[in-house]
């Protein structure tokens, strides 16, 4: 049992450090403290051993995973750990069996699954009688909204601990309790700056394990002597030179920031607007996916207030299309500066959605028989174009003929604005409605 022992305690030294360091209690977790602070709900049923079904959602390297491991810690539970890269149906079942049997020994089970977006439906769905009934306590861990990656039946009967990311002095107390962990580098004298911890702890972007990495790293190339470990900044330097952005392509992050950046230029924050664009682009978004974002921006916000805005934006589109990026990062940095900038009209979107709605809840009636065409004699002999009046003859190019299905008259989608260009249309438009009013 000594020499196992022996063993054991060689594994633990040669594992990597944020494995090695990992905390074992909540006392010894760094941040999360809106979940984790004495009183708080999340605490007291981990501290209580009364945990029930949960899902730890938050971004990569929050704690999602160590909080999993302080509760087997801590609880009298039977802990399982799954994957679903290695879990089949059929190995679930087996193992919701086994959980069964313990439970009729008066012996809980907890489940734990980490990247439990990984999990397709089918797997899911094995899960939920069992957590339905009671007969297992069911953690999940994940990077993806569970709104979207989770089962709708599932996580009704989960309670959902939403993880922030990481302050940077959260990063930098674990930075130094790993350097001086006995499992860490306690046993060595490392010698590094307040500035250097801090340097590594914002280009952790909010993630500890990379942190922890980038330390481990750091110490691994530092500059040795009688005296210790001396961690050179220029060598720090190199290891540090360009952040890890937080973005997912097809995932939560990628729906914030393009719905940031709408925002932004919404509201006519061009700094801001450029500032997500940018995160968007140093991310690796496909420009033509921002374009084309751009164009419909163009259409929905800014409409006839300046027409030249879908002119522009189309243009870029075209560009991204022709020399993507790098270089068509100037062109898609100009769209939203004129975005931003431009006179802002909802007044297009909103003629588009209460028509969308008319047409879906009304009847839709016959096109009027005097507005449709006559190509062939019998289509002259139903009536087809009878009584249709050519605009073109009249002096003010309009007439009284009716255009709208018969139980739709009088109603009136666009609303034009004072905004920019758009008040030419609206005068333009009472100009017309004035007219009918004389005429009809």
């Amino acid at each position: 049992m000594k020499q196992e022992s022996l063993f054991a305690e060689d594994n633990k030294r040669n594992s990597p450090l944020a494995s090695r360091v990992r905390p074992k209690t909540l006392d010894e977790f760094s941040g999360q403290q809106h979940l984790l602070a004495r009183g708080k709900v999340l605490r007291e049923i981990i501290e209580n051993d009364q945990v029930t079904s949960i899902i730890f959602w938050g971004p990569p390297g929050v704690g999602k995973t160590t909080l999993a491991e302080i509760i087997a810690n801590k609880t009298e539970s039977k802990f399982i750990n799954l994957s679903a890269v290695n879990s089949s149906i059929k190995d679930i079942k087996i193992i919701m069996k086994e959980a069964e049997a313990r439970l009729d020994l008066g012996e809980k089970t907890i489940i734990f699954i980490d990247e439990i977006h990984r999990f397709n439906k089918a797997q899911q769905d094995a899960f939920l009688p069992y957590v339905e009934n009671g007969s297992i306590i069911l953690i999940g861990a994940t990077t993806e909204n569970p709104s979207f990656e989770v089962n709708a039946a599932l996580l009704s009967r989960s309670k959902v601990f939403v993880l922030n990311q990481l302050e940077l002095s959260d990063i930098v107390n674990l930075l130094k309790n790993a350097i001086n962990h006995p499992y860490g580098f306690g046993d060595k004298n490392i010698q590094i700056t307040d500035q250097s911890l801090g340097a590594i702890a914002k280009f952790a972007n909010g993630d500890a394990r990379s942190a922890l990495n980038t330390l481990e790293m750091a110490v691994l190339n530092s500059d040795t002597s009688s005296e210790g470990f001396y961690i050179n900044e220029s060598n720090l330097e190199q290891l540090i030179t360009r952040t890890s952005f937080l973005y997912d392509k097809s995932g939560e992050e990628h729906y914030n920031i393009i719905s940031a950046l709408h925002k932004s230029m919404r509201n006519s924050d061009v700094d801001a607007a450029v500032y997500w664009l940018s995160r968007m682009m140093e991310s690796g978004e496909d420009p033509i996916y921002i374009a084309r974002r751009l164009v419909r921006f163009a259409s929905e916000d800014i409409g006839l207030a300046d027409t030249r805005a879908l002119t522009i934006t189309t243009d870029v589109f075209q560009a991204c299309r022709y020399i993507g990026m790098p270089e068509c990062d100037v062109h898609l940095t100009e769209a939203v500066i004129y975005l931003s900038l431009a006179p802002k009209s909802n007044a297009v979107y909103k003629a588009r959605q209460k028509a969308k709605k008319d047409v879906k809840e009304s009847i839709n009636e016959p096109v009027p028989l005097q507005i449709r065409n006559a190509p062939t004699k019998l289509m002259k002999e139903l009536d087809y174009g009878k009584d249709y009046q050519y605009s073109h003859d009249e002096q003010d190019k309009l007439t009284t003929m009716k255009t709208m299905p018969p139980s739709l008259e009088g109603q009136q989608y666009y609303f034009p604005t004072n905004q920019g260009n758009e008040k030419k249309f609206k005068d333009r438009l009472n100009y017309i409605r004035e007219w009918h009013e004389r005429n009809n």
